[in-house]
């Protein structure tokens, strides 16, 4: 098989200083490529494995770092290859030759080899797995035919009586509170922040990666994760005050994880991401009066205290069809926008460029991983690349990446063909 990637000896910019500029609106020497720089901008494990069948890689392992949605962390080649230029900063805890006891074999759901998480309970139970925080308790599983863990533990459904002291120990039986990456395992320990910084210096010195580190932040999903989506929805109508209590302890939490990380890497890293979807593919899953009373002041306090400590960008997750609320979204201080889903309900990648683009950046966009990346040909896959990126990409403010992460059924000719016609793409 042969490959058209170009070399990155045609490239002037080092790749974080390209990251930077387009996070600034300036136009870079050629266009910022990512892949797993936080979790929704990856590529499961497999595809991530027949994409290194397709090309010989087979003396490689694959590490499952986010075991609830199956992704792999991209090896060095991966990252050579496609020539991307921001990585995660927990990926430097994943790549730790000191701890190989943190990784076990394992085999996906199609059979191929792969490494999982040791601090990640999991265990096989008739033939579905069952995922456990460290009390036991049940929290999702994988069961036959699925590529991915579904949450079935919900702490709060049908409980009237909030305990708003407990709340912590609610989002520790929450999948998405329990299952943590490499970085955030280590979370508890007196010298989490020492080794985050230990970390991030040694990525700068060695390396010229652009640095994503996740903080989460969810309010609007931690409260789906709590009580159901059906049920939260609900209590926002029907509770507001009772939920603005949960989501003010939410925040105290939030912050305080913050400004353990602003301490140790504020002065080192160049984004922090934080997630919470509001879309589906027709709206959003709430009003923009429900956002506004509930979800925008504690948001625009999250972000604030960025702006406020350190120089580092708020990055925001939130699929779906968003855009009513780009605005205010802007207004609590968000920098960066992903994935942009354009498959969805308005929005377009001109209209969001035109109507947003000198505020903020657009990280994702490239190219529609639903309807278009799994079913398209390599050669429409490149046109809709550079018809995508030639729209965003405009006076900076563009950093490419697909829709969301690359899932199981995407062939691995597309995968090449994507990032081939990315990094073909000069300013």
């Amino acid at each position: 098989m042969a490959s058209s990637i170009i070399n990155s000896s045609q490239t002037t910019m080092k790749k974080a200083e390209r990251v930077r500029a387009a996070l600034n609106h300036k136009e870079p020497d050629k266009l910022p490529v990512d892949c797993g720089s936080m979790r929704s901008t990856g590529i499961m494990g497999i595809p991530y494995n027949a994409l290194k069948r397709y090309l010989g890689k087979n003396e490689e392992t694959t590490k499952i770092y986010d075991m609830v949605q199956q992704l792999a962390v991209p090896e060095q080649w991966y990252l050579d290859m496609f020539q991307i230029d921001s990585v995660d900063l927990a990926r430097a805890f994943a790549d730790e030759p000191d701890e190989p006891d943190e990784w076990l074999a394992w085999n996906l759901p199609d059979g191929s080899p792969a490494l999982r998480p040791k601090w990640v309970d999991i265990q096989m139970e008739g033939d579905t797995w069952i995922c456990r925080n460290s009390e036991g308790v049940s929290l999702g599983k994988m069961s036959p035919g699925l590529v991915y863990f579904t949450q079935t533990n919900y702490p709060l459904m049908q409980n009237d009586s909030l305990d708003i002291s407990r709340v912590p120990e609610y989002v520790g039986k929450t999948i998405w509170g329990a299952v943590t990456d490499p970085a955030w395992q280590h979370a508890g320990k007196e010298d989490f922040g020492a080794r985050l910084r230990e970390k991030s210096l040694k990525l700068r010195r060695e390396t010229d990666y652009a640095q994503m580190f996740a903080i989460g932040g969810n309010f609007f999903e931690m409260g789906q994760f709590l009580y159901r989506t059906d049920e939260f929805l609900m209590k926002l109508a029907l509770e507001p005050v009772e939920m603005g209590k949960l989501l003010d302890k939410l925040l105290e939490m939030h912050l305080a994880s913050l400004d353990q990380v602003i301490d140790a890497v504020g002065d080192t890293v160049d984004v922090f991401m934080f997630g919470d979807d509001f879309g589906t593919q027709s709206s959003t899953m709430i009003s923009r009066d429900m956002y506004k009373d509930l979800i925008f002041p504690r948001q625009k306090k999250l972000f604030q205290h960025v702006h406020d400590r350190c120089d580092v960008k708020v990055f925001l997750h939130s699929c779906g069809s968003i855009y009513s609320l780009i605005p205010d979204l802007i207004d609590a201080g968000v920098d960066i926008l992903n994935p942009v889903q354009i498959g969805a309900a308005n929005m377009d990648p001109q209209k969001l460029k035109s109507e947003f683009g000198k505020d903020l950046t657009f990280w994702g966009g490239g190219i529609d991983t639903q309807h278009v990346l799994a079913n398209s040909s390599p050669q429409k896959i490149r046109d809709e690349v550079r018809r995508n990126s030639e729209i965003l990409m405009k006076d900076g403010g563009f950093v490419f990446n697909q829709v969301h992460n690359i899932v199981d059924g995407v062939a691995p000719e597309n995968i090449i063909a994507m990032y081939e016609a990315a990094n073909e793409i000069r300013y």
